[in-house]
């Protein structure tokens, strides 16, 4: 089953959902609205989804559990979370997540903003009537990230 956002979440969000690596992805807070301070995202994934270990050198992360089990990796530290719980993934600091339930939704802060260009500009958009994820090609993802100081560091994290 594809999962959606709820209706009731984040109120006032005027962003459309979109594909992003096989999940649901949303940005709730653009850094337009906070002078480039930060951004906000809405992160919906299911079991096993993991995006590759990354660096971003640009921003610090926050990582917002609202629904699910999630494993995050930074560094060499597995952090176990579950709702209500947060994490940090410095700027510089190899980092990735490995959600562990049938679902999860995280919140996401990045600081200072810009990185959630980035997301939307390689996503497809999403709509309640999608029976299965957008495709997407990683290669074309990966290629378009340099400007963004954003690098691959190693594969996603297993179980």
């Amino acid at each position: 089953m594809i999962p959606s956002f709820p209706d009731d979440t984040f109120p006032g969000a005027d962003t459309e959902p979109f594909w992003f690596l096989g999940g649901r992805t949303r940005i709730l807070v653009p850094g337009s609205k906070t002078g480039g301070a930060l951004s906000v995202m809405e992160f919906l994934d299911t079991a096993g989804h993991a995006p590759p270990h990354h660096i971003h050198e640009d921003e610090d992360e926050i990582w917002i559990v609202l629904d699910g089990e999630v494993s995050f990796f930074v560094a060499d530290q597995r952090i176990d979370l579950h709702a209500g719980q947060i994490a940090h993934g410095p700027r510089g600091v190899p980092h990735s997540y490995l959600v562990r339930s049938e679902t999860a939704r995280l919140a996401v802060a990045f600081a200072p903003s810009c990185i959630e260009e980035w997301f939307s500009s390689n996503g497809t958009p999403a709509t309640p009537l999608d029976v299965a994820p957008a495709a997407f090609d990683i290669g074309d993802i990966l290629s378009s990230a340099e400007p963004f100081h954003l690098r691959v560091a190693g594969p996603p994290p297993t179980a």
